[in-house]
């Protein structure tokens, strides 16, 4: 019976995060939500299953002075799979961002590839892009031309200075590596705060930097604090 309610409550929970929500977006990429609907059904009916399968056997009455303990101790598997109902881990934040410090990595497009910006007004893009505009556009296209960028606040050990942070995924959270924009010209808002900056490219000669990289910087003429994003993750 533990069994069978295990496997139902954790089917459950998979359909949940799923399914019936964005919370899986905190954990893996857009793509994995069909594979994770299809396990969750699979092990949801597997548990279902097993429950059915416990019913209909007939009761056997149990020996007298045995007594036995199995089951109980069982039960102690729902705890974990109950609390994935009950408290959500959320998305990884500015303490992951913060333990890691290597350098974010060079972008893979290549040098003069972006496309000009050609929109009116403020041009919304993600980090990455605006990084990798900062490093390896020939054209400049940033330059002179205002952007909006929407990530979460890290603290900068420069004085006057903070990140505008979002995470990048190659798979899962397990492998994410933080994507950082130095925001210069605004006070900080408190850490883990999720905030569209808009602002203009400050730019900077990132290939005389002797080791690594170092993080583009955008002066900001407005901060905004917004909610998190669904998808929190690039």
């Amino acid at each position: 019976m533990a069994q069978g309610l295990v496997l139902t409550l954790l089917g459950g929970a998979l359909l949940r995060v799923s399914a019936l929500s964005t919370i899986y977006l905190n954990y893996v990429k857009p793509g994995f939500r069909p594979f994770l609907i299809a396990a969750g059904l699979v092990v949801f009916l597997l548990g279902v299953h097993g429950l059915v399968q416990e019913w209909r056997r007939p009761y056997a009455p149990r020996d007298k002075g045995h007594d036995d303990h199995g089951p109980r101790v069982a039960w102690l598997l729902c705890l974990p799979v109950v609390a994935i109902f009950l408290i959500a881990p959320p998305a990884l934040g500015a303490f992951a961002a913060g333990r890691d410090e290597a350098p974010q990595p060079r972008p893979t497009v290549a040098s003069g590839s972006y496309a000009a910006l050609t929109t009116a007004g403020p041009a919304a893009m993600p980090l990455g892009e605006f990084i990798g505009r900062a490093w390896g556009d020939q054209h400049a296209s940033l330059k002179d031309r205002q952007v909006k960028l929407v990530g979460f606040v890290t603290a900068s050990k420069k004085r006057g200075q903070w990140y505008l942070t979002r995470m990048q995924l190659r798979c899962c959270a397990a492998d994410a590596f933080p994507l950082r924009v130095s925001v210069l010209g605004a006070p900080a808002p408190r850490v883990d705060t999720w905030v569209e900056v808009t602002g203009t490219w400050v730019p900077t000669p990132y290939d005389r930097v002797p080791k690594g990289t170092v993080a583009p910087e955008i002066r900001a003429d407005a901060v905004i604090k917004v909610a998190q994003p669904d998808e929190p993750y690039e």
